[in-house]
């Protein structure tokens, strides 16, 4: 049961358009006092207005005078985004003009929403569970195809679902085990061990399921940190350059151009990847270009995808520039236009020339593959579970195989087993917010903008 808090009934305004100049601004108001506070603003049109139809009107100041003129639009509750009533109040996008109106708006008796209340609000009143709340922040950060299929997936209550009915399972498991243990003379099914067993592990090999997916999340979400690293010259910015489309680095045939890294974001294949363009590895000529390579070995270090750039026209040095790698790594032969030395002959490389342009389509196809975010791999439903989910999915894994092993050796105190699957209960309760978690709402909200 959510508990709902003082101030979950009063009555919030906020600007639920982005920042700065454009065509329209919205104001959303919620609250039980939304259409009072609507009314004392625009000269009682919200009161006297059917829900769901917008109706033009003019929101004045306390003398009379028009502040703004637009569409106003109704929704009482539960039929609507926080399950209260709620005003929304679409007029120009100026910035004077919209903090003006929702001035106004305070005046009348609302207060500052804080960022993520309209939504906590929506979690509250049952209109969201916590990970479709989640979904909403995805979904306004999604920056590629596939972070927007998971979030329009989390959204839609797919990984919501999958988690209430492993939980639900799990309770009708331990209702099971409860009555096997304080009613031994009702002479249970003499299979219910085993059944109980074979339910149990249908919920790990969920939990397992969903935790598979926590490398794809953290990408959809963080991007690829992409590292770009090799020798000088050997055309890292060039590389950089062509991944964006256009001129970003600095190129120079000087050794030592790039003294610092540089960093933009690119979509390849559905895949946000961070690329970072380093200084070149070396021995360095002066304290400046030493702190570069300084940060370029820092980069590598935190780096979850590494593209080592060599020429492809010079002779293959003796051993990497890195020689252990905690990344994927992938070394990237460029300048193929001006020929391969026989030296290259047996490397595993992708061959490109950044130049001419080719090799970038097997390139990016490669880099694909690399991260097994191929169709296939993916699957028909985009579920990537996030840190918070990771986490509570964790603990329930450890709670349900410690339960399995106490119900696999018939020496141990089977009510132990109900302890651990409580546990494993509560962990997967936490993720659509079945437990009474104020902290964590925190948390989670304190990330939304600041009207949603």
């Amino acid at each position: 049961m959510k508990a709902i808090s003082e101030s979950h009934r009063t009555t919030i305004a906020a600007i639920a358009t982005p920042p700065g100049m454009g065509a329209v601004s919205m104001i959303r108001i919620s609250g039980p006092d939304a259409i009072h506070i609507a009314d004392c603003a625009t000269d009682g049109k919200a009161s006297s207005q059917a829900p769901r139809f917008a109706r033009h009107c003019r929101v004045r100041d306390a003398s009379g005078e028009t502040l703004d003129d637009g569409l106003l639009t109704i929704f009482t509750g539960p039929h609507s985004y926080t399950g209260e009533d709620t005003v929304e109040f679409t007029g120009h996008g100026g910035i004077l003009v919209t903090r003006e109106v929702l001035g106004r708006f305070l005046a009348c008796g609302a207060l500052p929403a804080t960022p993520g209340e309209f939504t906590r609000r929506a979690f509250l009143n049952g209109k969201l569970d916590l990970t479709q709340a989640e979904g909403v922040m995805d979904l306004i950060s999604a920056q590629t195809q596939l972070s927007l299929r998971a979030a329009r997936s989390q959204l839609e209550g797919t990984l919501g679902r999958r988690t209430t009915a492993a939980r639900d399972s799990l309770l009708e498991t331990l209702a099971h085990l409860e009555a096997w243990i304080d009613f031994p003379e009702e002479d249970i099914d003499p299979q219910t061990g085993i059944l109980l067993r074979f339910r149990v592990q249908s919920v790990l090999d969920t939990v397992n399921t969903l935790l598979a997916t926590a490398d794809q999340g953290r990408i959809l979400r963080e991007g690829v940190r992409t590292v770009i690293f090799g020798e000088p010259n050997v055309g890292k910015s060039s590389l950089l350059n062509r991944l964006l489309g256009f001129e970003r680095a600095i190129v120079s045939p000087t050794a030592g151009t790039t003294r610092d890294t540089i960093e933009e974001t690119i979509n390849l294949h559905g895949i946000p990847l961070r690329l970072v363009d380093t200084a070149g590895v070396r021995e360095a000529g002066d304290l400046i270009e030493a702190e570069g390579i300084q940060r370029t070995v820092r980069q590598i270090e935190a780096a979850d995808l590494l593209l080592e750039i060599a020429d492809a026209s010079t002779a293959r040095p003796n051993g990497s520039l890195c020689p252990t790698f905690s990344a994927k790594h992938l070394l990237v032969l460029n300048k193929t236009d001006l020929g391969e030395h026989p030296s290259w002959a047996d490397a595993d490389a992708v061959r490109l020339s950044c130049n001419t342009g080719a090799g970038f389509e097997i390139l990016s196809e490669t880099i694909r593959d690399s991260l097994h975010f191929g169709q296939v791999d993916w699957g028909e439903h985009a579920i990537a579970i996030n840190a918070r989910h990771q986490i509570s999915l964790g603990h329930a894994r450890v709670a349900l195989l410690a339960a399995l092993e106490i119900l696999d050796d018939p020496a141990s105190d089977t009510e132990l087993a109900a302890i651990d699957l409580r546990e494993a209960l509560d962990a997967l309760g936490e993720i659509p917010g079945r437990v009474d978690t104020e902290d964590l709402l925190g948390v989670i909200f304190s990330s939304f903008c600041i009207g949603k």
